[in-house]
């Protein structure tokens, strides 16, 4: 058995670096070659080669996919190159973690459009003078039949089903196509292309991510260090963060929108959240969190300023101080309010409440909208800030009235 390696000392500059970076990180491996890259880096002044992948396989990012963002930003502080991957050709195979069955297959045109919009989104995070975008298609379109044999000459079929999710369809006797076992040799050949020093990925990356350190040993390049970051719980405070799920908070969503929905977190989910998108320093979030513990700071303060920040990084400083100040009109029983700027719905004379609820995108479906009226969720607002809630169906409505849905939509009746 090898014995531990020894710890790397750094200079205090770099140690509070190296601190800063594992902040709300759940493993680097290995760690002491991490704190010796970070030294090298700083003796030799070449700054390090950060690479991250992202696979267009949606066309919005989410608050979950920003968690590598703000980590790949700390390192644009501290002076290391960052690589942007789009997975522009991976994404047409489809990454099988985590899933139990076979992958669909993106279209090139499906993945064209959603790699168009990441490029637009990350910006509200990375510094675009720091990030180098790079599409893996650029090599992988050019693998002849020999290159891509030589590459899975690399690996076997026994380290393959190492992996969890490979092994478990295995034994179940699912099918796992040859194409599933390519994806994680083209996301390692990214690395060994690239030639990069460190990759971020979430923890259910960690047996894709040591297949490129693995890979790049293989090329005769030194391996990266790959680092780690928990995966964000929804807004349901239960499940990953997923727009299929529904518990997700959209980085292009309207400020009310990613605000509101911040605020509504629990206060155990806000101190996480701090911890893996907030840009204030590891000592400022552990004063924040002594100040909650010995009761000087109200956890609904620290929420308001959390969703403050993160909705001026999407928006500005301005609008997200209008954002604030509309909600606390809005939810403060004492002082509720209509929102200055809202929606306005056409309607057809006559219409009745539930049509209307559905038509003006208070509910999803007419299912929902009368499920929302037997509730009691839907209100009529008059221009004083009273409120009737409406629990007819079929009570037809007329201009003029304003609806609330819940606490956050507002709708004005328009003929």
């Amino acid at each position: 058995m090898a014995a531990p390696a020894e710890k790397v000392e750094l200079p205090p500059e770099i140690e509070a670096q190296f601190q800063e970076l594992m902040r709300g990180v759940e493993e680097v491996l290995p760690v002491h070659e991490f704190r010796k890259k970070l030294l090298d880096a700083h003796n030799k002044k070449i700054p390090l080669r950060v690479k991250a992948g992202f696979d267009p396989t949606a066309p919005d990012l989410h608050l979950g996919h920003t968690v590598l963002l703000q980590k790949l930003r700390q390192f644009q502080k501290f002076g290391h190159h960052v690589l942007f991957l789009i997975g522009d050709y991976t994404a047409m195979i489809g990454d099988p973690t985590g899933k139990s069955e076979t992958r669909k297959v993106l279209s090139r045109a499906e993945v064209e459009a959603n790699a168009k919009t990441y490029k637009e989104q990350v910006f509200k995070i990375l510094d675009p003078q720091k990030t180098e975008i790079v599409f893996n298609s650029t090599w992988l379109n050019d693998l002849k039949l020999e290159d891509m044999l030589h590459l899975t000459s690399k690996y076997t079929v026994a380290r393959m089903l190492e992996r969890d999710d490979f092994s478990k369809r295995y034994a179940a006797g699912q099918p796992i196509s040859l194409v599933e076992f390519m994806y994680p040799l083209m996301q390692g050949y990214d690395s060994v292309v690239l030639k990069s020093d460190i990759e971020l990925g979430g923890t259910d990356q960690k047996f894709n991510l040591l297949v490129g350190r693995d890979l790049q040993v293989a090329y005769g390049q030194p391996p990266q260090c790959v680092m780690m970051t928990p995966l964000l719980v929804g807004l349901d405070g239960a499940k990953k963060m997923s727009k299929s799920l529904g518990n997700y908070i959209g980085i292009q969503e309207a400020p009310a929108e990613i605000y509101g929905k911040l605020m509504s977190i629990s206060d155990e989910l806000m101190l996480l959240y701090y911890d893996l998108l907030s840009d204030k320093s590891a000592g400022e979030l552990e004063a924040l969190k002594k100040a909650i513990a010995d009761g000087s700071l109200h956890p609904k303060q620290a929420k308001a300023d959390l969703a403050q920040e993160i909705t001026a990084r999407f928006t500005s400083a301005e609008i997200a101080v209008a954002t604030a100040e509309e909600w606390n009109k809005v939810h403060n029983p004492k002082d509720r309010g209509i929102p200055q700027n809202m929606p306005e719905f056409r309607f057809s004379k006559g219409a009745q409440l539930v049509k209307v609820v559905k038509e003006s995108g208070l509910a999803a479906s007419n299912s929902e909208a009368r499920r929302m009226i037997e509730q009691k969720a839907i209100y009529r607002v008059e221009e004083d800030g009273s409120e009737q809630v409406l629990t007819d169906f079929k009570m037809p409505v007329n201009e003029g009235f304003i609806l609330r849905a819940g606490k956050r939509k507002f709708v004005k009746l328009v003929l």
